[in-house]
């Protein structure tokens, strides 16, 4: 047919409505991270949990008639102009009339869309890193590489450098009379010589630390876990040479394994230097700061015994700050006091040390991000 032009981009118009679905959920997911990472039943859950997420539905827009007004042409002779709006949709949950009764106006389409605890952490950990990581030159967790560093006459023939020992055989003959390649002998031969060398690695320890007093309610004990369960599927997740230690403390501090530090319950009175005293042994003792990057994370409601306690905190919260990459203390609380420990925290200026406030499950997510930006350093 003459002056057809066929519009090709109709034959895609399939994958372009699958992509903006895609799109379209994953915008959804990231307004409602604060609420989906907080969730209890995922972080009680074995990884597989699935959730159902609403999402807006993605009708292409057109023209709807009246159903019950008979046929009708999709024109008009009134007085709109083009651009003019003709009508709005409601908002979720507004389609009936006033007062509770039934109303006539359209209601808003919402699907509802699958998504898995890996949908969740990918869209999270896309927002965060490790501050400050640095290579280090003494790795406890090498892995060696095979490095070409020198040319030796003897080795195996799959080592056998071709173009060195071309170079070999033309000097040789060009020094006997013409310059020329032929009439080979063994000394011509030149061999690569590969030595294994340690590489580098960003070895990085998160040093965890729980306060299990008996002041840590239901309510702040599920925070720490949040965010330590949070924090340690980033870590496995995105970095292959990270150490994980698991302290916790009443008003005294102990080293834990894993489950014992999610699961242990709440007794007991608060000593907060007890935690940090540990904390400044473990790395004196395990992890040189020559040799590992070094983040310290302390999770309580800062209600500590005493002043004294306080000030001995502090004194040994400045001797670590020099020598960590970031150390962070998370005080959950109920309500809107300021604990003494917060208080005594506040004069420490370092920029390696950072304090945050939960009070409500949203504040998980921001609290990660405040320790663990995606760039920094």
């Amino acid at each position: 047919m003459a002056g057809f032009v066929p519009d090709w981009s109709l034959q895609r118009k399939g994958a372009t409505d699958q992509r903006r679905h895609l799109e379209k959920i994953k915008q959804a997911l990231k307004e409602r991270l604060p609420d989906l990472i907080s969730e209890e039943s995922i972080v009680a859950s074995d990884g597989k949990r699935v959730l159902k997420v609403p999402i807006r539905s993605l009708e292409q827009y057109k023209f709807r008639f009246h159903p019950w007004q008979g046929d009708r042409v999709g024109q008009d002779q009134g007085q709109g102009q083009p651009g003019d709006v003709l009508g709005k949709l409601p908002k979720a949950g507004q389609g009936s009339g006033k007062g509770g009764k039934p109303g006539e106006s359209p209601g808003v389409d919402y699907i509802e869309a699958e998504v898995t605890l890996d949908d969740i952490a990918g869209l999270l950990f896309d927002e965060l890193g490790l501050p400050y990581l640095k290579p280090k030159p003494q790795a406890s967790l090498p892995q060696p590489t095979w490095k070409f560093k020198d040319i030796s006459p003897k080795g195996l023939m799959g080592n056998l450098d071709k173009r060195r020992s071309l170079r070999e055989n033309l000097l040789r003959n060009a020094k006997n009379g013409p310059p020329k390649v032929g009439g080979w002998r063994e000394s011509d031969l030149r061999f690569k010589t590969w030595v294994e060398e340690p590489q580098p690695e960003d070895n990085a320890v998160v040093i965890a630390m729980r306060d299990i007093s008996g002041s840590m309610g239901d309510f702040k004990k599920l925070m720490a876990r949040t965010f330590a369960f949070w924090m340690l599927k980033f870590l496995r997740t995105q970095y292959q040479a990270v150490e994980v230690v698991f302290l916790v403390h009443h008003t005294q501090a102990r080293e834990v394994t894993e489950d014992e530090f999610f699961q242990l319950g709440e007794s007991g009175g608060t000593k907060v230097s007890s935690v940090y005293q540990l904390c400044q042994e473990v790395i004196e003792t395990r992890y040189s700061p020559a040799r590992w990057n070094i983040y310290p994370i302390h999770f309580s409601d800062g209600d500590n015994w005493s002043d004294a306690d306080n000030r001995r905190t502090v004194e040994i919260l400045e001797t670590l700050l020099p020598v960590v990459n970031v150390f962070g203390y998370t005080e959950i609380r109920e309500g809107g006091y300021t604990s003494t420990l917060m208080s005594a925290f506040s004069r420490v200026k370092h920029p390696r040390f950072r304090m945050v406030t939960i009070t409500q499950r949203q504040d998980v997510y921001p609290a990660l991000k405040t320790f663990f930006p995606r760039k920094e350093g």
